[in-house]
């Protein structure tokens, strides 16, 4: 098993990410097309008027995406002052050309300052994979919990092991080496995501918006690449190929990136700091 990088390790690596790509997508992530699938399925549950958190915005790509489409007030925060510093310059590159109002700030997802049931909705975009423990994990949806008022939604994509370890194998069925999580990532156990936002967050709907795509680009593209010995370069997501199957319905639980819709339940205490048992690293 790939070993992980420490909390130091983790903001420095996001530091770097900054810096090289600016006002990029690929600060966040370089497959674009399941960025834009990811803000598509995220504003279809935004409304006009919301009062919208987006906690860890990275350089403020979907934040401003999302005020492209609705005209909502979206705070974007991340721990990473420059990717804050980005997305700032990317906001007064557009001189005013949103529907919605943004701001940007640097906070830390384990512990805001934003007061409690102020948001109609809260935004978290692989940021709960990125924090280096479970307890980590587990305190940063708690703060996402007490800032959203009650009957409000959080929406929460991230990566799952379960979906990982379908697509993997999915792979290994037609001889494919398993693609291995990345160092700096903590994919999430969707079912002690579940038990522990329990019973604050009600989980109304799990999407797995990704399933075709990865299907597509994680498997086929490999394989046809393979078959045919073409110069292809399969982990290349600026591809025709790519953008094509981003555009296809989700089929079956083979995308690691899932939407997790939740809603806040009224008159219920935060969710707890304990580990849910059996919780255990991958590959043990």
């Amino acid at each position: 098993m790939t070993e992980r990088y420490n909390v130091e390790q983790i903001r420095r690596y996001w530091t770097e990410q900054a810096r090289l790509h600016k006002q990029s997508a690929d600060a966040s992530w370089s497959d674009r097309p399941v960025i834009d699938m990811e803000i598509q399925e995220i504003s279809r549950r935004l409304a006009d008027g919301d009062r919208v958190l987006d906690v860890g915005c990275a350089n403020g790509y979907s934040t401003v995406q999302l005020a492209a489409n609705k005209r909502i007030h979206i705070r974007g925060l991340d721990y990473i002052p420059e990717m804050i510093k980005n997305a700032r310059e990317r906001l007064n590159g557009l001189g005013g050309r949103l529907a919605g109002d943004v701001e940007f700030d640097v906070e830390d997802i384990t512990a805001l300052s934003e007061p409690d049931d102020a948001y109609d909705k809260v935004v978290v975009i692989r940021v709960l994979i990125n924090l280096a423990d479970w307890e980590q994990q587990v305190r940063g949806l708690r703060e996402c919990a007490r800032v959203l008022r009650p009957g409000g939604l959080l929406l929460l994509s991230e990566a799952t092991v379960q979906g990982w370890q379908k697509m993997n194998a999915f792979r290994r069925e037609w001889g494919l080496p398993d693609i291995p999580m990345p160092p700096f990532n903590r994919y999430v156990n969707q079912d002690e995501v579940v038990s522990a936002a329990t019973p604050t967050l009600e989980l109304l709907e799990l999407s797995n918006f990704a399933s075709t795509y990865y299907v597509g680009t994680r498997i086929l593209k490999p394989l046809l690449a393979k078959a045919l010995g073409g110069p292809v370069n399969v982990a290349n997501p600026d591809t025709e190929w790519n953008r094509w199957f981003s555009q296809w319905p989700a089929i079956g639980e083979y995308g690691t990136q899932k939407l997790f819709v939740f809603q806040k339940q009224a008159g219920t205490s935060q969710p707890g700091m304990e580990v849910p048992a059996g919780n255990k690293e991958v590959g043990e």
